[in-house]
């Protein structure tokens, strides 16, 4: 096939309806096809990425292997499709204005007045061809972030009608996900928002090819055909998209509903075979049918929104898949937790993560969560600021180093356990400017971390700027906090464990972005089936 062939999904009536599972969902399905397939997310609003976002306003930032600060969108791709996303897998306004204002200012426009139609829009569609300009894939799915009719929006509707256009007849289709609502005191299912969302389509000029309709009900023929009717599209491109029980039950249903048949007819392509789903299947009984069931604290600053911490929620259900395990998530607010009522917040708990995070608040309520846990053989695992307070907590109780501490909750401590790098000191901007992306991590043989992971080098994705303290280190070691990780180039410590313990290990690294249905990632899978064998 020379050609790629582009599918643009947008969304209306309502934000938050799952357009990025429905992209990667029909990406699922391409992929089990024999097509290579790629999503990328294009944001419309105006932070250059959500690197400085708070995860109250936009969810989890998710990294990439080349250290983008991402949407958390970007995080299902990879979960469904096992292949790594970059920098080129999403983009925002900003760093679209961004581009063309320094472009303006180096004189590329050769002194023409910049407008958003052409050199906003021409600088969208260049970026929306990046990856199918690299001949690494069949079909590229773009996601739209926001929802029709949005002002931010419009640039990118504009681009999409001109691309596709441009690529021509069966090069390019459109995909709108809307809401058909329940209305509970009539009885029926309405369909006029979706008319009024497709028509607000048309007005930019763009005539949606397949309509994926949210619904709690199931769609009725009358109702289809009302919606193939007005929507002016198909009967067999009215698309049901019913709640699930769980978002990796989705690629089945819009394989039930022929989303990808009616797809690749429009784009002229074969259907090639049927979709090889057996591992996924395999993932989706083991995930519904669990043997034991455990319930794992989650020890957070931003547990009031699961969006904060998605991906270490979505690698808990692959991992408790792989060992047939249900595992329940309980929230616990590290800022209400001392030594009063740690044991009674913990009552009932198998296991406790401590997650990341940034600033002050919560950590101490961490601290003592990281105590007990070590004191009283509760399984503990530990993620970037986690294990930092594990750092931290052993070097309090244990080395008597009472004011130990991390710089950046108190830059006046006597013991910085936890510092920041030397070249991050001079660092005034705030974006992209921390440690990002893949690193590599040589792991010391007969450690925990070593038997986790089978091997003596692994490579796992960061987002931090304070590191643990090699000044430290070999009193820590002595005291039994052993560090057996350490990256290659840096030296800086990445894995702490203690031994005789049922499972004790922090990581400086997220390894949550890793984790996919066809790869679940090994601490997870160990910390799991620890909690098993440690409940029995």
């Amino acid at each position: 096939m020379n050609q790629t062939k582009y599918i643009f999904v947008t969304g209306g009536v309502t934000s938050s309806l799952g357009k990025g599972i429905i992209a990667a969902s029909l990406a699922k399905l391409l992929q089990a096809r024999g097509y290579r397939t790629t999503i990328q997310k294009f944001d419309p609003y105006l932070n250059v990425d959500p690197g400085t976002m708070n995860p109250y306003e936009h969810g989890e930032c998710y990294v990439t292997d080349d250290g983008a600060e991402t949407d958390l969108d970007l995080g299902h791709y990879e979960r469904f499709l096992n292949v790594p996303t970059s920098q080129a897998n999403n983009v925002t306004t900003g760093r679209v204005y961004l581009s063309v204002i320094e472009k303006e200012r180096r004189g590329e426009f050769l002194g023409k007045t910049v407008q958003v139609v052409p050199h906003i829009t021409n600088e969208i569609k260049e970026r929306m061809q990046l990856l199918g300009n690299s001949g690494d894939f069949d079909i590229v799915i773009t996601e739209i972030g926001g929802t029709v009719g949005d002002i931010e929006s419009l640039p990118y509707i504009e681009s999409v009608r001109q691309l596709v256009w441009e690529l021509g007849e069966s090069n390019g289709i459109v995909i709108h996900l809307t809401l058909v609502p329940y209305l509970a005191a009539a009885g029926e299912l309405k369909t006029k928002p979706t008319q009024h969302s497709v028509k607000t389509l048309m007005e930019s000029g763009i005539k949606a090819d397949i309509l994926v309709c949210r619904t709690e009900h199931e769609l009725s023929d009358e109702i289809r055909q009302k919606l193939a009717l007005f929507c002016n599209v198909k009967r067999e491109a009215v698309i049901q998209s019913i709640d699930a029980s769980t978002i990796y039950e989705v690629p089945l249903l819009m394989l039930e509903e022929g989303l990808d048949v009616v797809a690749l007819k429009k784009l002229d392509l074969p259907q090639k075979n049927t979709p090889d789903l057996e591992n996924w299947n395999t993932f989706l009984h083991r995930l519904k049918n669990p043997k034991h069931t455990i319930n794992v604290g989650l020890i957070g600053k931003y547990v009031e929104l699961q969006d904060s911490y998605k991906s270490i929620l979505e690698a808990f259900i692959h991992a408790g898949a792989s060992n047939e395990t249900k595992v329940n998530i309980i929230s616990i607010h590290s800022e209400y937790i001392d030594s009063d009522n740690i044991a009674e917040k913990l009552n009932g708990i198998d296991g406790i993560l401590v997650a990341p995070g940034f600033g002050e608040r919560g950590i101490e309520g961490k601290i003592e969560a990281v105590r007990y846990a070590r004191e009283n053989n509760l399984p503990f695992f530990g993620i970037c600021l986690g294990m930092q307070m594990a750092v931290i907590e052993y070097s309090r109780t244990i080395l008597g180093l009472a004011d130990a501490n991390s710089t950046e909750m108190n830059p006046n401590t006597t013991n910085p356990v936890i510092d920041l790098m030397e070249e991050q000191k001079t660092i005034t901007d705030k974006g992209g400017t921390m440690r990002l992306g893949s690193w590599k991590c040589d792991l010391k043989e007969g450690t925990l971390a070593h038997q986790i992971y089978g091997k003596t080098q692994i490579s796992e994705r960061h987002r931090h700027r304070y590191e643990y303290n090699n000044k430290y280190a070999t009193e820590l070691e002595n005291a039994g906090l052993i560090s057996s990780g350490i990256n290659p180039d840096t030296g800086l410590v990445e894995i702490v464990e203690i031994k005789n313990h049922p499972f004790f290990i922090g990581v400086q690294y997220h390894p949550e972005y890793k984790s996919t249905v066809a790869n679940p990632q090994p601490v997870f899978v160990s910390f799991v089936a620890a909690m098993v064998k440690n409940k029995k």
